[in-house]
C-alpha cells in the first residue's frame, strides 16, 4: 500500500503507477522486492541471486580438481569474495527495507523481527562462516569453510517456498495427477513452480553434458572419476523421474486422453523419445555390462542436449517454418544431390586414370564433390587434370549459390512464421479485450506466449495497444466516438447527427439528382428509409431548411 501526496492510499500493479513523492526506502522496495508489482525488478533480482548460488555450487566441485584449482586459485578466491559481497549487500538491503515488507511492517520492531525470521537466518548462515574466520582469532580448517559454503544453497528456499504456496493455492481441490501435470506441463495451474521445474531440468541437462565433455579430459577424469559417476547417477535419476511424471500425467492433456492409447501416443512422440534416449544408455550399461562392452553408449548421453528443445519457442517456430516450406527446401536438396552425383561421376571419369588411389570409384568421388560444393576444400583430394580442375571451378561457383537458396528460404520462412505467430497473439489479445480488461489468467497466458516468442515487455505493450485500438475502432461510430459514449450522452449523439445531416446536404448538392433518384428507385439497391430520406433532401432543395427538421415533421 502506497500513500499519495494528498493522503490517498493506493495499491499499484505497475511501477508506472507509483505515486510521486515516495521516500527512498519505499521506492527501492517497490522497484526491487514488492511482490504486488508485476513489472518491477524482483524476479530478475531473485534470478541473479539464484544463479550466483548455483555458481557457488559448481565452483565447489571444481575446487576438488587439483589441476584446475591449483592453476586458478586467485580466480576462485575472487569469485568467493564477489559472492560474499553480493550476499552481504542483499542481507543488508533486506534488513534496511524490512519496515516496508508486509510480513514485518506490523511489528513494533520490524527489523528485529526480520533478523530472527527463517529467511534472514538462512541469509546470515550463508555469509557468517566467512566473517567468523576472517574476524575471530580462531584456527579453522579451510576444508571446513568450504563445506560450510553449502549453506548458501539454502538461500534458494527464499524463492522456492513462495512458489510452493502459490502452486498449492492454484491447485486447491485438484487431484494428485493434475498436480503432477501442472508441475511438468505449461498451464495456468503451474505458476512459478513449473518455471522452476523447467529451469532445474535445463540446469541438469547442461551439467550432465558438461560432465560428459570433461570426462574426456584425462586430468579432470583422473581426479573426479567417482564424482562423475555419482553426478551421472543423480542426473539419470532426475531425468527418469521427469519422464515417469510426464508419462503418468499426460492423460490430463485432451490429446492423450485414454489411459493406455494416450500414453502410447505420448511415449512415441518426438519429445518423449528424446527423454527416453537421454536415460536409456545408463540403464543398458548398468544391466548388460557383464555381457557386452557398452562403454561406447556413454557418448550418447549427449542426446540430453536435445531435451533443451522442449524449453525454447524458437525451435518450435523453426520446425513450423521448415514444415511449411519443406517442398522448396526439398527441391533445393534434390538439386544439391543431383549436382553431387553428376560432379562425382565426372570427377571419376576425368581423374581415375591420373589418381586411381584418390578417385578409385564414384562413391569415393562423392566425398570430393561434397566438400567442393560446400566450398570447404580440405585439400586432401584435388584434381590434377585440366578437365577435373575445370569441373572443380564450376562446382565451387555453383556451391556458393546452391547453398544460399535453402538458407534464404529458411530464413524468410522463419521470419514469416514469427510474424504469423505474433499476429495470432494480437488476435488472441483482441478476443481477450472483448470485456475491456485482462484477467490474471489471461495475463499469465500473454506472459507465457511472449516468452515463447522472445518478446520484450515494450513489444508486448505495443501489441496490446494495437489490439486495444483495433477493438476501439470496431466499437466506434462516425468521428471515432464510441457508441457507448453517444448512448450515455445525448448531446454528443445530437452533434454527430447534425454532422451527418450536413454531409447529406453536400452529397445532394454535388451528385446528379436524376441518376440518384433512378438508382434509389430500384428496391434491391436501397431501403424505404433511404428513399424517404432522399425525398426529404429533394423537397427542401436549396431553401435552407434542415433535413432534421423535415424528418421531425414527417415523423421519420
Amino acid at each position: 500500500m502506497y500513500t499519495t501526496n494528498d493522503g490517498m492510499s493506493i495499491m499499484p500493479n505497475s511501477v508506472h503507477q507509483l505515486p510521486p513523492g515516495l521516500s527512498l526506502r519505499r521506492l527501492i522496495y517497490a522497484w526491487l522486492l514488492d511482490p504486488n508489482i508485476k513489472d518491477n525488478l524482483r524476479a530478475k533480482f531473485d534470478g541473479y541471486i539464484a544463479m550466483l548460488i548455483i555458481g557457488n555450487l559448481l565452483v565447489m566441485v571444481f575446487e576438488n580438481v587439483p589441476g584446475i584449482y591449483d592453476n586458478h586459485k586467485a580466480w576462485f578466491h575472487i569469485f568467493d569474495l564477489f559472492s560474499i559481497a553480493v550476499f552481504s549487500i542483499e542481507y543488508l538491503l533486506r534488513f534496511y527495507l524490512a519496515p516496508e515488507d508486509a510480513e514485518f511492517a506490523k511489528s513494533r520492531f520490524p527489523r528485529l523481527r526480520y533478523v530472527f525470521s527463517i529467511y534472514a537466518l538462512i541469509d546470515l548462515a550463508a555469509i557468517l562462516p566467512f566473517y567468523a574466520a576472517l574476524l575471530l582469532p580462531i584456527q579453522t580448517d579451510l576444508r571446513m569453510l568450504r563445506v560450510l559454503r553449502l549453506l548458501r544453497l539454502f538461500k534458494l528456499f527464499r524463492v522456492l517456498i513462495p512458489a510452493l504456496r502459490e502452486f498449492k493455492q492454484l491447485n486447491r481441490g485438484r487431484t494428485f495427477r493434475q498436480h503432477v501435470h501442472a508441475l511438468v506441463s505449461p498451464s495456468e495451474f503451474g505458476g512459478r513452480l513449473h518455471e522452476m521445474f523447467d529451469m532445474t531440468i535445463m540446469l541438469w541437462v547442461v551439467i550432465s553434458v558438461v560432465a560428459v565433455v570433461l570426462e574426456s579430459v584425462d586430468m579432470v577424469y583422473r581426479d573426479l572419476a567417482v564424482e562423475f559417476v555419482v553426478l551421472d547417477a543423480i542426473a539419470v535419476s532426475v531425468f527418469t523421474a521427469e519422464y515417469l511424471m510426464r508419462l503418468y500425467s499426460c492423460v490430463e492433456d485432451p490429446r492423450f486422453k485414454h489411459w493406455f492409447a494416450g500414453r502410447y501416443r505420448f511415449a512415441t512422440g518426438p519429445a518423449a523419445v528424446v527423454d527416453f534416449l537421454a536415460i536409456v544408455p545408463f540403464f543398458l550399461e548398468a544391466l548388460l555390462h557383464h555381457l557386452f562392452d557398452l562403454r561406447f553408449l556413454r557418448v550418447f548421453r549427449l542426446i540430453r542436449l536435445m531435451k533443451l528443445t522442449r524449453y525454447t519457442g524458437a525451435t518450435q517456430t523453426l520446425y513450423a517454418a521448415m514444415k511449411r516450406e519443406w517442398p522448396v527446401i526439398g527441391a533445393a536438396a534434390f538439386i544439391m544431390m543431383l549436382l553431387v552425383v553428376v560432379a562425382a561421376s565426372l570427377g571419376y571419369l576425368f581423374e581415375h586414370d591420373a589418381q586411381p588411389d584418390k578417385f578409385e570409384n564414384i562413391p569415393q568421388s562423392i566425398y570430393w564433390s561434397v566438400i567442393t560444393l560446400a566450398s570447404v576444400g580440405y585439400g586432401d583430394i584435388s584434381p590434377v587434370t585440366p578437365a577435373g580442375r575445370a569441373i572443380t571451378v564450376v562446382l565451387a561457383l555453383l556451391g556458393i549459390g546452391i547453398f544460399a537458396v535453402p538458407a534464404a528460404v529458411l530464413s524468410s520462412a522463419f521470419n514469416d512464421q514469427l510474424r504469423i505467430e505474433r499476429e495470432t497473439m494480437q488476435n488472441e489479445l483482441y478476443k481477450m479485450l472483448e470485456d475491456g480488461k485482462i484477467s490474471e489468467e489471461e495475463q499469465h497466458l500473454i506472459d507465457r506466449e511472449a516468452a515463447r516468442l522472445h518478446l520484450s515487455g515494450p513489444e508486448v505493450q505495443r501489441i496490446m495497444e494495437r489490439a486495444r485500438q483495433q477493438r476501439l475502432l470496431e466499437n466506434t461510430g462516425h468521428g471515432g466516438i464510441p457508441f457507448a459514449v453517444m448512448q450515455e450522452r445525448p448531446a454528443v449523439a445530437l452533434q454527430q447527427y447534425r454532422m451527418l445531416v450536413g454531409q447529406l446536404r453536400q452529397i445532394a448538392e454535388l451528385a446528379d439528382r436524376k441518376q440518384m433518384a433512378m438508382m434509389l428507385a430500384n428496391p434491391g439497391d436501397a431501403t424505404d428509409f433511404e428513399r424517404h430520406l432522399w425525398q426529404l433532401i429533394e423537397a427542401q432543395g436549396g431553401s435552407g431548411k434542415s433535413v432534421s427538421s423535415e424528418a421531425n415533421v414527417s415523423g421519420t
